[in-house]
């Protein structure tokens, strides 16, 4: 679950993060009025315009504006707000911007970058830092990967200071930045665990020019799986960032992503269904999306799996792959025929089942009358839905 930047400044303030003072806006007046209140209480008449979007590359986009005074400021929020901002995470297509974040200006003397991840190799949380913040992270591993450095967190101990320290003077930090950097850095590794994050992002870090380490973005991504901790997260929730199948998906407690394919995937197991993506793919087709409807199924959860994938318009096929062990593949095909019939299913369906209860389902399907198109394996189900959609298609 992704959140925007300033509930992001929220946390890092919860958890002694510096950061400049920002008032999140909704309309052009509250961004002139959040405007008024910055100026007044900073002294200076630079403020920060900010598109909020759950993608990255906002500036180059034209979504970030730093301008003098409540008027100007009032000129760049009716520019941003409503417009559709393109960014290289958004996509061509890309998201229409809702909200604004404007915050005080800084005198900045360097831009520097840090995140926390979890780095599965080492089982451990790896703090990153560069000299290269406010670029694309993704260019200076590709380009200049040396200027990218680690530090492995050990869960015992947690964050030490001399990791702090030896991160700081390997940015080339002097004086009280040294502490202000271990001490950030440290935080940040606090609200990472805490919050049950998967990401925590600053880029930019910025060293102001009289010596102070400030945060001046904030990108958080949060763990799903750690939702029943966190009531809270249903407030940050922002709907009109999400895929509005994938919304009806997780209130069905299916796990699901839309893909950009025609090859609609019903399957149970996140490994299975991500084998199921890549044979489909293999053989020269395109998955529409990932869909794991759990281990413990019901009749009633594949009916609303099917509902889902047939959301899309551009599904022209669907194959289920099961493999029944907690889930019997009776069951599963109970559902199916109950989907099929209740949703008057018209694009080809391919439906390959092995496991518990197999020859009972595989029976079920073939006396049911309904045009499914059985298959013996993954490999025979993935060349069957492929020619099938390609025939459609001709």
């Amino acid at each position: 679950m992704n959140i925007h930047e300033y509930q992001g400044k929220q946390l890092f303030k919860k958890y002694g993060v510096p950061t400049l003072a920002g008032v999140p806006a909704f309309t052009v007046d509250e961004a002139e009025a959040a405007a008024t209140k910055l100026i007044a209480d900073s002294g200076s008449d630079v403020v920060v315009v900010k598109a909020q979007i759950h993608a990255g590359g906002r500036g180059k986009g034209g979504g970030v504006k730093v301008v003098r005074g409540a008027a100007a400021a009032r000129e760049a929020a009716s520019k941003i707000l409503g417009m559709q901002l393109i960014t290289h995470q958004t996509g061509p297509e890309g998201k229409k911007v809702a909200r604004l974040f404007v915050e005080a200006g800084a005198a900045i003397a360097k831009e520097y970058y840090i995140a926390l991840v979890l780095d599965r190799e080492t089982r451990r949380v790896a703090v990153m830092v560069s000299t290269e913040g406010g670029m694309d992270i993704e260019e200076v591993a590709a380009h200049t990967p040396e200027k990218i450095l680690r530090e492995w967190v050990d869960p015992a101990i947690g964050f030490a200071a001399y990791q702090g320290r030896k991160l700081a003077f390997a940015l080339g930090l002097t004086g009280g930045a040294v502490g202000e950097f271990t001490k950030l850095a440290s935080a940040l590794y606090d609200l990472y665990m805490k919050e049950d994050c998967s990401l925590v992002e600053v880029n930019p870090l910025v060293l102001t020019k009289d010596n102070h380490v400030l945060a001046l973005d904030a990108k958080i991504n949060l763990d799903d799986n750690a939702f029943f901790r966190h009531k809270e997260w249903n407030e940050w929730r922002d709907l009109t960032e999400e895929e509005p199948t994938e919304i009806v998906a997780k209130a069905a407690d299916l796990s699901y992503v839309q893909l950009d394919g025609n090859i609609g995937c019903l399957v149970n197991g996140a490994g299975l269904a991500m084998s199921t993506m890549d044979i489909i793919k293999h053989y020269g087709g395109e998955p529409a999306n990932f869909l794991d409807v759990g281990g413990g199924a019901t009749k009633e959860a594949v009916t609303k799996a099917f509902t889902i994938i047939l959301t899309s318009k551009d599904v022209k096929g669907i194959f289920v792959n099961i493999f029944g062990g907690i889930m019997k593949c009776d069951t599963i095909a109970e559902g199916v025929i109950a989907a099929t019939k209740e949703l008057g299913l018209t694009v080809p369906l391919v439906v390959r089942l092995e496991g518990t209860n197999v020859e009972r389902g595989r029976k079920m399907l073939d006396e049911s009358g309904l045009a499914i198109t059985s298959a013996t394996t993954m490999a025979d189900g993935a060349q069957k839905i492929v020619a099938l959609v390609q025939q459609s298609k001709g």
